[in-house]
């Protein structure tokens, strides 16, 4: 009899074991694929289906947790002791969809206990559907902690729901201004709801000495319409930093063509900037740069930027022209000098993870190509992808465009309609 028992005792504790291990398994595999679809939404080869079929993979993985939320559950919680982004995203979901508040508190605190772990947290506060989210804004923004305030504000920035009085409150009050993080968020928000009523609390941002702030203040402001203070961008354009991206994409998009040339011609001045001047050429749009643009392509260093520069002008599609090289065929000297002499500088590194899923160009293709069309474009004109910018062929590019395209076209839109908010170009694609 004693045996019988534990011979069941031994089939209970391997059937646990094996539950355990499948939800564990199930936690982990969401975590990674949250990682992946973080990683195609600045992808120049992800489109809006490839996005929608790896959210269709994470979310039959969700569903596959809670199956069992007491094992899947008990997998999250092992998995937040991690504190990384995909497992807080994870865990959260799971918390939230329980309905019970000490699993979403739990998930909660993870989030918050690092700035790693939070964009996870936040990712699922988009995931989830509004019915589940909604209670938990009006919580977080009523809340007496700054970090929870700001939960509430970020939460309303990426689903664009507009906070009413309680946005306005934010800015006005001493103690949320003091919060570097609220504050920004709350300025970031201004601009992205096209809230033009709150215009006086970014004028009074702008005069704050504090870089991040004001450069929240000033690109809310140029959303709003107020152009004049895109002078403000310029210092951070000519220097490396986590916003010198963000004020390239709008300053060459707001300012007259003949001052952004001259913004450019003082760029190109120094070669170590050829990457920025790229960008400025990319976002401005005017042709008057494709032949500088082709010259850079033989460079190595350059050559995939400038060639997704040439596409986002001309709408010229490399795959479809034959304009691209195997890149497998250049040359193993011209790969070991590039190695030997950079293989040390983390800005080549993080220079080449930005270009490593891009298209290098053939440059003698790419030459023939713009003799033969190059006439069809006029200088001084902007255009983007091939076409001058207007509101219908801006929505088109967002359904059709790579994840990059799309993301400038959604605020190229919002800075040309005042009537359009900005689209939020990383939100889930799914409906929930």
């Amino acid at each position: 009899m004693s045996g019988m028992l534990d011979h069941q005792n031994s089939n209970t504790v391997k059937s646990t074991n094996a539950f355990a291990d499948f939800y564990r398994q199930l936690v982990d595999d969401t975590s990674f694929l949250w990682i992946l679809r973080s990683v195609a939404m600045e992808q120049p080869h992800y489109t809006l289906s490839d996005i929608s079929s790896l959210e269709e993979r994470i979310s039959t993985n969700l569903n596959g947790i809670m199956s069992s939320l007491e094992h899947g559950w008990k997998a999250c919680e092992s998995a937040l002791e991690l504190e990384e982004p995909g497992e807080v995203f994870t865990s959260m979901v799971i918390a939230m969809r329980s309905h019970e508040p000490e699993k979403i508190q739990r998930a909660v605190e993870a989030g918050l206990s690092n700035e790693h772990a939070l964009p996870g947290l936040l990712s699922a506060m988009g995931w989830l559907p509004a019915d589940i989210v909604s209670p938990w804004i009006e919580r977080f923004l009523k809340g007496k902690e700054m970090e929870h305030k700001y939960l509430g504000v970020a939460i309303c920035s990426i689903r664009r729901i507009d906070p009413g009085n309680v946005l306005t409150n934010i800015l006005e009050r001493d103690d949320c201004r003091q919060n570097e993080r609220l504050y920004c968020r709350a300025l970031r928000l201004v601009g992205e709801l096209h809230r033009q009523d709150c215009m006086s609390a970014l004028s009074k941002a702008l005069d704050i000495d504090n870089p991040e702030i004001q450069f929240w203040a000033t690109w809310s402001s140029v959303l709003l319409g107020h152009r004049a203070v895109i002078t403000h961008f310029l210092p951070i354009i000519s220097t490396p930093g986590p916003h010198q991206s963000k004020a390239i994409q709008m300053a060459f998009r707001v300012l007259p063509v003949n001052l952004a040339r001259e913004w450019i011609s003082t760029l190109s001045e120094d070669e170590s900037q050829y990457r920025t001047v790229i960008k400025a050429v990319s976002t401005l749009g005017d042709p008057h740069a494709i032949d500088w643009l082709i010259s850079k392509m033989h460079d190595p260093l350059l050559a995939k930027l400038a060639g997704e520069a040439f596409v986002t002008i001309t709408g010229i599609d490399f795959t479809k022209h034959h304009l691209t090289i195997d890149e497998t065929e250049t040359t193993e000297e011209t790969t070991e000098v590039n190695s030997e002499d950079h293989e040390d500088s983390p800005e080549i590194s993080s220079n080449a993870e930005e270009d490593q899923n891009l298209p290098l160009p053939n440059v003698e293709k790419v030459a023939i190509i713009w003799r033969n069309h190059g006439q069809n474009y006029i200088t001084g004109q902007r255009y983007f992808m091939g076409k001058p910018i207007t509101a219908e062929h801006l929505k088109n590019i967002i359904l059709t465009g790579n994840q990059r395209q799309r993301h400038s076209a959604a605020l190229e839109l919002a800075l040309i309609d005042n009537n359009t908010l900005l689209q939020n170009t990383r939100e889930k694609s799914l409906s929930s």
